[in-house]
């Protein structure tokens, strides 16, 4: 979650998915396609700075997943749609690309190569899985809290909701983002997505080994990243990643934790650019 909405100086475009829904994005740099799929209660301001990095040696696509920024929406959602809408984007850039995704947009661009979309290699950070009993998950009961939530206008809340119980956030800290306008408005404004990421994660979340069925579409290389301050559970998750893809590794990045993306992007591009340029 950026502290301010940034943007860069690329011009917005736009593409068209298979439900009819604009994609709004930003394309920057040359050489081979990259799209940066973002996590929860973000939008493309939060990965602007990574954009710029690697755009440096790529052809950067930071896109609003619908619903968020100048992305439009649809009546009724599944995560096939927003499948749909990376297809789109890859079409876009000539029919092929690679994918870095964090938290669920993570997973979300696990789905799209699952899916069959062509991708040369997907570069993750951090995908929230939860594959043991031990590992502390969302409660049983997120996707009712926060629907209950959004349909009561409480967007606040269900912010808050979110962050302390799922993203493990201390109280202390949310109440000091609430401090910050801009920012807290930011995101009140993407809760109505919350639901959407909740929908990408599925019964990913139940302590339970990952379903190799479910992800066998998978077959681009594949490295997934954690920082070495995240908790252990980020690490069993990406472990499992690597045993159910025939081509995936992990790295543990010392120092950064699950918000690296948008606070530390110096340190994440070069780790993208290493595997993409591999």
């Amino acid at each position: 979650m950026s502290t301010a909405r940034e943007r860069s100086a690329a011009a917005e475009a736009r593409v068209i998915s298979t439900d009819g829904t604009e994609i709004a994005f930003e394309q920057s740099g040359s050489g081979p396609a990259i799209i940066l799929v973002a996590s929860a209660l973000a939008d493309r301001s939060d990965t602007t700075k990574l954009a710029a990095l690697l755009a440096q040696h790529f052809t950067v696509v930071n896109y609003d997943r619908r619903g968020r920024g100048a992305s439009g929406d649809a009546e009724t959602y599944t995560p096939d749609r927003e499948v749909e809408d990376i297809a789109a984007l890859v079409e876009h850039l000539g029919g092929t690309a690679s994918l870095f995704g964090s938290s669920s947009g993570a997973v979300l661009a696990l789905r799209a190569a699952a899916a069959g979309v062509s991708i040369d290699r997907l570069a993750l950070y951090e995908p929230p899985f939860v594959v043991t009993e031990d590992d502390d998950g969302p409660p049983e009961d997120l996707a009712r809290q926060i629907t209950t939530l959004l349909a009561e206008g409480r967007n606040s809340d269900a912010v808050t909701y979110f962050m302390t119980r799922v993203q493990g956030m201390p109280r202390i800290a949310v109440s000091l983002m609430r401090l910050m306008p801009k920012t807290w408005a930011n995101l009140t404004e993407l809760a109505r997505t919350l639901p959407y990421d909740i929908a990408v994660m599925g019964d990913t979340q139940q302590g339970r080994p990952l379903d190799a069925e479910e992800w066998k579409g998978v077959t681009a290389p594949t490295r997934v990243l954690t920082g070495g301050k995240s908790p252990a559970a980020f690490q069993r998750a990406a472990r499992a990643v690597t045993e159910i893809l025939p081509r995936a590794d992990h790295r543990t990045l010392p120092g950064l934790n699950h918000g690296a993306v948008v606070m530390a992007p110096r340190k994440i591009a070069p780790q993208i650019t290493a595997f993409i340029k591999e």
